[in-house]
Protein backbone atom coordinates (compact mmCIF):
# COMPACT_ATOMS: atom_id res chain seq x y z
CA UNK A 1 0.00 0.00 0.00
CA UNK A 2 1.34 3.73 -1.14
CA UNK A 3 1.92 5.81 1.88
CA UNK A 4 -0.73 8.35 2.89
CA UNK A 5 -1.76 10.89 5.35
CA UNK A 6 -4.28 11.52 8.15
CA UNK A 7 -4.77 14.95 9.94
CA UNK A 8 -5.74 15.93 13.00
CA UNK A 9 -7.16 19.52 14.40
CA UNK A 10 -8.96 20.48 17.45
CA UNK A 11 -10.09 23.74 19.88
CA UNK A 12 -10.65 25.74 16.59
CA UNK A 13 -13.17 27.65 18.39
CA UNK A 14 -13.70 30.88 16.36
CA UNK A 15 -16.86 32.58 17.54
CA UNK A 16 -19.26 34.85 16.15
CA UNK A 17 -19.77 38.73 16.16
CA UNK A 18 -23.31 37.30 16.82
CA UNK A 19 -22.95 36.23 20.00
CA UNK A 20 -21.97 37.74 23.40
CA UNK A 21 -18.57 37.79 23.34
CA UNK A 22 -16.25 37.51 20.27
CA UNK A 23 -12.43 37.48 19.87
CA UNK A 24 -11.31 38.81 15.93
CA UNK A 25 -7.95 36.92 16.71
CA UNK A 26 -9.46 33.73 17.41
CA UNK A 27 -11.94 33.88 13.80
CA UNK A 28 -8.94 34.92 12.03
CA UNK A 29 -6.57 31.90 13.26
CA UNK A 30 -9.10 29.17 12.40
CA UNK A 31 -9.77 31.35 8.99
CA UNK A 32 -5.37 30.98 8.39
CA UNK A 33 -5.88 26.94 9.87
CA UNK A 34 -8.58 26.48 6.84
CA UNK A 35 -6.42 27.71 4.25
CA UNK A 36 -3.90 25.57 4.81
CA UNK A 37 -6.51 22.70 5.33
CA UNK A 38 -7.50 23.20 2.12
CA UNK A 39 -3.97 23.19 1.02
CA UNK A 40 -2.97 19.89 2.78
CA UNK A 41 -2.98 16.60 0.70
CA UNK A 42 -4.84 14.14 3.13
CA UNK A 43 -7.24 11.35 3.25
CA UNK A 44 -9.56 12.29 5.96
CA UNK A 45 -9.42 14.87 9.08
CA UNK A 46 -10.17 14.08 12.02
CA UNK A 47 -11.67 16.95 14.33
CA UNK A 48 -11.41 16.34 18.13
CA UNK A 49 -14.14 18.83 19.47
CA UNK A 50 -14.37 22.59 20.85
CA UNK A 51 -15.22 23.19 17.00
CA UNK A 52 -17.26 26.71 18.27
CA UNK A 53 -16.58 28.51 21.11
CA UNK A 54 -20.62 28.86 21.73
CA UNK A 55 -22.42 26.36 20.14
CA UNK A 56 -23.66 24.78 23.68
CA UNK A 57 -25.83 27.79 23.27
CA UNK A 58 -26.20 29.02 19.54
CA UNK A 59 -26.53 26.74 16.60
CA UNK A 60 -25.33 29.42 14.57
CA UNK A 61 -21.75 28.60 15.46
CA UNK A 62 -22.27 25.24 14.33
CA UNK A 63 -24.06 26.05 10.95
CA UNK A 64 -20.77 28.08 10.47
CA UNK A 65 -18.15 25.55 10.55
CA UNK A 66 -20.30 22.64 9.27
CA UNK A 67 -20.44 24.65 6.33
CA UNK A 68 -16.86 25.36 6.08
CA UNK A 69 -15.79 21.75 6.71
CA UNK A 70 -18.27 20.09 4.25
CA UNK A 71 -16.43 22.33 1.42
CA UNK A 72 -12.86 20.44 1.94
CA UNK A 73 -12.13 17.93 -0.99
CA UNK A 74 -11.61 15.36 1.82
CA UNK A 75 -13.98 13.69 4.57
CA UNK A 76 -13.97 14.63 8.19
CA UNK A 77 -15.10 13.23 11.44
CA UNK A 78 -16.16 14.97 14.65
CA UNK A 79 -16.49 14.52 18.20
CA UNK A 80 -17.94 17.40 20.84
CA UNK A 81 -15.70 19.05 22.87
CA UNK A 82 -16.69 21.09 26.23
CA UNK A 83 -17.39 24.48 24.31
CA UNK A 84 -19.73 22.53 21.95
CA UNK A 85 -21.99 19.90 24.46
CA UNK A 86 -20.88 21.37 28.17
CA UNK A 87 -18.08 20.27 30.68
CA UNK A 88 -17.26 17.17 32.60
CA UNK A 89 -19.93 16.83 35.77
CA UNK A 90 -19.57 18.47 38.63
CA UNK A 91 -20.94 18.18 42.15
CA UNK A 92 -19.36 21.57 43.47
CA UNK A 93 -18.29 24.72 42.94
CA UNK A 94 -14.29 25.07 41.89
CA UNK A 95 -11.76 27.58 42.96
CA UNK A 96 -12.12 29.93 39.51
CA UNK A 97 -15.88 31.54 40.51
CA UNK A 98 -17.89 29.33 37.96
CA UNK A 99 -20.94 27.37 38.69
CA UNK A 100 -19.49 24.44 37.66
CA UNK A 101 -22.21 21.81 38.52
CA UNK A 102 -24.26 24.18 36.11
CA UNK A 103 -21.83 24.16 33.25
CA UNK A 104 -21.96 20.05 32.70
CA UNK A 105 -22.85 18.41 29.53
CA UNK A 106 -26.28 17.45 28.69
CA UNK A 107 -28.23 15.37 26.64
CA UNK A 108 -29.75 17.94 24.56
CA UNK A 109 -26.72 19.68 23.65
CA UNK A 110 -25.23 16.17 22.73
CA UNK A 111 -27.88 15.62 21.09
CA UNK A 112 -27.86 19.25 18.92
CA UNK A 113 -23.97 17.79 18.38
CA UNK A 114 -25.07 14.73 16.52
CA UNK A 115 -27.26 16.14 14.51
CA UNK A 116 -24.89 18.99 12.80
CA UNK A 117 -22.00 16.34 12.80
CA UNK A 118 -23.28 12.81 13.24
CA UNK A 119 -23.45 10.14 15.56
CA UNK A 120 -20.63 9.74 18.18
CA UNK A 121 -18.99 7.66 18.82
CA UNK A 122 -18.05 6.23 15.57
CA UNK A 123 -15.41 3.75 14.63
CA UNK A 124 -14.44 2.96 11.24
CA UNK A 125 -11.45 1.44 9.33
CA UNK A 126 -9.77 3.30 6.51
CA UNK A 127 -6.67 1.60 4.62
CA UNK A 128 -5.77 -0.63 7.52
CA UNK A 129 -6.32 1.98 10.48
CA UNK A 130 -9.34 1.69 12.67
CA UNK A 131 -10.28 5.41 13.23
CA UNK A 132 -12.75 5.67 16.70
CA UNK A 133 -13.90 8.84 18.73
CA UNK A 134 -15.97 9.89 21.53
CA UNK A 135 -16.83 12.02 23.96
CA UNK A 136 -15.03 10.86 27.85
CA UNK A 137 -16.77 13.94 29.56
CA UNK A 138 -20.01 12.01 30.07
CA UNK A 139 -18.56 10.02 32.37
CA UNK A 140 -19.70 10.39 35.77
CA UNK A 141 -22.85 12.56 34.26
CA UNK A 142 -25.74 9.74 35.23
CA UNK A 143 -26.87 10.40 31.30
CA UNK A 144 -28.06 7.96 29.19
CA UNK A 145 -24.94 8.71 26.95
CA UNK A 146 -22.39 7.91 29.62
CA UNK A 147 -23.95 4.31 29.47
CA UNK A 148 -23.48 3.85 25.55
CA UNK A 149 -20.27 5.24 25.96
CA UNK A 150 -19.25 2.52 28.19
CA UNK A 151 -21.02 -0.27 26.20
CA UNK A 152 -19.16 0.99 23.07
CA UNK A 153 -16.09 1.26 24.87
CA UNK A 154 -15.74 -2.02 26.65
CA UNK A 155 -18.26 -4.29 24.68
CA UNK A 156 -18.43 -3.17 21.36
CA UNK A 157 -15.24 -1.77 20.32
CA UNK A 158 -13.05 -5.10 21.60
CA UNK A 159 -15.45 -6.95 19.38
CA UNK A 160 -14.75 -4.73 15.89
CA UNK A 161 -11.91 -5.87 13.54
CA UNK A 162 -8.40 -5.19 14.11
CA UNK A 163 -6.65 -3.21 11.88
CA UNK A 164 -2.80 -2.63 11.55
CA UNK A 165 -2.98 0.75 13.76
CA UNK A 166 -5.77 2.02 15.90
CA UNK A 167 -6.09 5.60 16.49
CA UNK A 168 -8.75 7.23 19.10
CA UNK A 169 -9.90 10.43 19.43
CA UNK A 170 -10.44 12.46 22.38
CA UNK A 171 -11.06 15.74 23.45
CA UNK A 172 -10.68 16.18 27.19
CA UNK A 173 -6.61 14.66 27.94
CA UNK A 174 -6.96 11.21 30.28
CA UNK A 175 -3.92 12.92 31.98
CA UNK A 176 -2.03 15.69 32.99
CA UNK A 177 1.74 13.59 33.57
CA UNK A 178 0.57 10.68 34.44
CA UNK A 179 -1.97 7.96 34.02
CA UNK A 180 -2.34 7.48 38.07
CA UNK A 181 -2.27 10.93 39.38
CA UNK A 182 -4.71 11.72 42.00
CA UNK A 183 -7.90 13.23 41.44
CA UNK A 184 -7.27 16.34 41.22
CA UNK A 185 -10.06 18.55 43.47
CA UNK A 186 -11.43 21.61 41.82
CA UNK A 187 -12.08 23.34 45.22
CA UNK A 188 -8.25 24.07 45.03
CA UNK A 189 -6.70 26.68 42.96
CA UNK A 190 -3.52 25.17 41.97
CA UNK A 191 -5.34 21.91 41.27
CA UNK A 192 -8.32 23.49 39.21
CA UNK A 193 -7.11 23.48 36.14
CA UNK A 194 -5.51 19.89 36.35
CA UNK A 195 -8.68 18.75 37.30
CA UNK A 196 -10.54 21.41 34.09
CA UNK A 197 -8.59 19.40 31.49
CA UNK A 198 -8.60 15.86 32.58
CA UNK A 199 -10.56 13.33 33.17
CA UNK A 200 -11.43 12.09 37.08
CA UNK A 201 -10.40 8.34 38.62
CA UNK A 202 -11.84 6.23 38.48
CA UNK A 203 -13.26 7.14 34.59
CA UNK A 204 -9.63 7.61 33.69
CA UNK A 205 -8.13 4.21 34.25
CA UNK A 206 -11.14 2.30 33.35
CA UNK A 207 -11.60 3.73 30.00
CA UNK A 208 -7.72 3.54 29.71
CA UNK A 209 -8.20 -0.36 30.24
CA UNK A 210 -10.62 -0.50 27.15
CA UNK A 211 -8.16 1.62 25.24
CA UNK A 212 -5.61 -1.18 25.76
CA UNK A 213 -8.65 -4.09 25.33
CA UNK A 214 -9.40 -2.16 22.08
CA UNK A 215 -5.57 -2.37 20.62
CA UNK A 216 -5.85 1.41 20.69
CA UNK A 217 -2.11 2.57 20.01
CA UNK A 218 -2.65 6.25 19.32
CA UNK A 219 -4.55 8.65 21.48
CA UNK A 220 -5.46 11.99 20.15
CA UNK A 221 -6.56 14.91 22.73
CA UNK A 222 -7.25 18.61 22.78
CA UNK A 223 -8.68 20.93 25.50
CA UNK A 224 -5.44 21.80 26.76
CA UNK A 225 -4.35 23.98 23.68
CA UNK A 226 -0.46 23.26 24.33
CA UNK A 227 1.35 20.68 22.54
CA UNK A 228 3.88 18.28 24.50
CA UNK A 229 5.99 15.68 23.21
CA UNK A 230 4.14 12.36 23.12
CA UNK A 231 4.24 9.86 26.12
CA UNK A 232 3.89 6.45 25.88
CA UNK A 233 2.32 4.14 28.07
CA UNK A 234 1.65 0.13 27.66
CA UNK A 235 2.19 0.67 24.20
CA UNK A 236 -0.20 3.72 23.76
CA UNK A 237 1.10 7.10 22.20
CA UNK A 238 -0.83 9.72 23.84
CA UNK A 239 -0.68 13.39 21.82
CA UNK A 240 -1.49 16.31 23.47
CA UNK A 241 -2.42 18.17 20.40
CA UNK A 242 -2.03 22.31 19.67
CA UNK A 243 -4.87 24.31 19.63
CA UNK A 244 -6.28 26.54 16.41
CA UNK A 245 -7.70 29.25 18.19
CA UNK A 246 -5.61 30.47 21.29
CA UNK A 247 -2.81 28.99 23.56
CA UNK A 248 -3.74 28.18 26.93
CA UNK A 249 -1.61 26.48 30.15
CA UNK A 250 0.74 29.15 29.34
CA UNK A 251 3.28 28.63 32.38
CA UNK A 252 2.24 24.66 33.06
CA UNK A 253 5.44 22.98 31.08
CA UNK A 254 8.95 23.69 30.55
CA UNK A 255 8.62 21.37 27.52
CA UNK A 256 5.16 22.85 26.39
CA UNK A 257 4.54 24.14 22.86
CA UNK A 258 2.58 26.82 23.05
CA UNK A 259 2.53 26.96 18.43
CA UNK A 260 -1.38 27.08 17.21
CA UNK A 261 -1.35 24.36 14.32
CA UNK A 262 -2.49 21.23 13.75
CA UNK A 263 -0.58 17.38 13.34
CA UNK A 264 -0.20 15.56 9.94
CA UNK A 265 0.01 11.63 10.47
CA UNK A 266 2.12 9.91 7.86
CA UNK A 267 0.90 6.16 7.16
CA UNK A 268 3.73 3.61 5.71
CA UNK A 269 3.92 0.17 5.63
CA UNK A 270 4.63 -0.50 9.52
CA UNK A 271 4.25 2.76 11.26
CA UNK A 272 2.89 6.13 11.62
CA UNK A 273 4.90 8.82 12.42
CA UNK A 274 3.65 12.97 12.91
CA UNK A 275 4.76 16.07 11.56
CA UNK A 276 3.18 19.18 13.33
CA UNK A 277 2.30 22.07 11.19
CA UNK A 278 2.24 25.48 12.56
CA UNK A 279 -0.10 28.29 11.89
CA UNK A 280 1.50 30.09 8.69
CA UNK A 281 0.41 33.45 10.60
CA UNK A 282 -0.84 33.41 14.33
CA UNK A 283 -3.30 36.36 14.14
CA UNK A 284 -2.39 39.79 16.44
CA UNK A 285 -5.90 41.74 15.96
CA UNK A 286 -7.02 43.92 18.99
CA UNK A 287 -11.31 44.32 19.61
CA UNK A 288 -13.59 42.14 20.09
CA UNK A 289 -15.73 41.86 23.58
CA UNK A 290 -17.05 39.50 26.28
CA UNK A 291 -15.63 37.21 28.93
CA UNK A 292 -13.74 34.28 27.80
CA UNK A 293 -13.68 30.91 30.23
CA UNK A 294 -17.57 30.19 30.97
CA UNK A 295 -19.81 32.85 31.73
CA UNK A 296 -22.56 33.26 33.37
CA UNK A 297 -26.11 34.08 32.30
CA UNK A 298 -25.43 37.42 33.90
CA UNK A 299 -22.41 38.27 31.80
CA UNK A 300 -24.04 37.87 28.64
CA UNK A 301 -24.65 41.04 27.09
CA UNK A 302 -25.71 40.83 23.85
CA UNK A 303 -26.33 44.61 23.14
CA UNK A 304 -22.37 44.48 22.68
CA UNK A 305 -22.74 42.20 19.59
CA UNK A 306 -22.10 43.92 16.15
CA UNK A 307 -24.18 41.38 14.08
CA UNK A 308 -27.66 41.05 16.00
Amino acid sequence: MEPWTFTHICDTQPGSPKSFRYNPRFMENWQTAFNQLNCVKTDLLLVGGDLTRDGAIHDYEFEAIQSELNTLSYPYYAIPGNMDTGNKHALVKGAMGRDDPSLGVTAKQLDRFSKFFGQFPWSFVHKNVRFSGFYAASAGSGLPHEKQMWHWLEDELPRLTTAKHHVMTMHYALFIDHINEPKWDLTKQHEYHNWYFTIDPPHRLRIFEALKAAKVNMVLSGHIHCRRPVYQIDGIRFFKCAGIAMPQYLDKWKDGDLRLGFYCFHVGKDTITESFVPLTYESQADGGYGPGGHPSIDQRDYSLAWEL
